[in-house]
């Protein structure tokens, strides 16, 4: 495990190396890379989850949801 100082280190590093200006740029690409790669991984989006837990949960009580037939 990194300890404070190393982890300061290494950030100066990062600043020196990509740049002031560049390092937004470079954390919403990281951060859209981890998100696409957790898509990859679960299958899908996490609201399409939520979707099929809700809808695992209403299937199993007997109920239908607005605007589908009675079962």
């Amino acid at each position: 495990m990194l300890n404070p100082t190393e982890m300061i280190l290494l950030l100066v590093g990062v600043v020196i190396l990509v740049g002031g200006k560049k390092l937004p740029e470079l954390g919403s690409g990281l951060g859209k890379g981890i998100s696409e790669f957790k898509k990859a991984i679960t299958g899908g989006s996490e609201e399409e989850q939520g979707k099929k837990q809700g809808g695992e949960g209403e299937a199993k009580s007997g109920e239908s949801k607005p605007g589908e037939p009675p079962r």
